[in-house]
């Protein structure tokens, strides 16, 4: 007999347990050019990693980022199969990065680097264009909650991001033990209560 769920309590339950799920799980940017980690620490050292998916059909072949003009690059990570072009402007500072391989579809590849965060600011964005084999070039540039959004990370302090993280964490933990304790404390319509043996 197929679960079928009449019990408004029990419907309550399922969509409380769903929220908790989605709390608890961080959103995933499938698809887009992303710079993790999302959060750091102003005035820092961060491993940056771009990580970049190809869900097309053809081959992406080449990967640019322009770095934040406050961001300090000091150093890049080999990647097997990827060749690095180190772009700078007049004074060497690095501005960006092109990376050149084959990324077959329907697989992602990740470029790290090492950096200074700025000391100030709360926001760094990061420009990036996909390059694919038949000589598409997508820009992963525009504002968030676009279409091709460019990655952001936010800059803040460690133990308030911590912080929120954890609550986010208990409040999805207590409302999945509510709700599953909604689940299984009545029974449904028309179920008779179990007789003791």
């Amino acid at each position: 007999m197929p679960l079928t769920i009449r019990h408004p309590l029990r419907r309550l339950a399922v969509v409380i347990a769903s929220l908790a799920l989605i709390l608890g799980i961080p959103v995933l940017a499938f698809g887009h050019a992303v710079v993790y980690p999302r959060t750091s620490a102003p005035g820092g050292y961060e491993r940056y990693v771009l990580r970049v998916p190809n869900e097309k059909t053809t081959a992406t072949t080449r990967v640019e980022i322009r770095f934040p003009a406050e961001l300090r690059v000091t150093s890049f990570e080999d990647v097997p199969g990827w060749q690095l072009e180190v772009l700078t402007d007049s004074a060497k500072r690095v501005i960006g990065a092109v990376w050149t391989g084959t990324l077959a579809p329907q697989r992602f590849v990740e470029l790290p680097f090492m950096a200074a965060n700025p000391k100030s600011g709360d926001r760094l964005v990061w420009p990036a264009y996909q390059t694919y084999a038949d000589g598409e070039r997508v820009e992963w540039t525009g504002a968030e909650g676009s279409k091709r959004p460019a990655s952001v990370t936010t800059l803040g302090s460690q133990d308030a991001r911590g912080g929120a993280s954890r609550w986010v964490a208990w409040a999805a933990l207590l409302l999945a033990v509510v709700s599953l304790g909604l689940a299984i404390s009545r029974p449904a319509r028309g179920t008779p209560p179990s007789q003791p043996a």
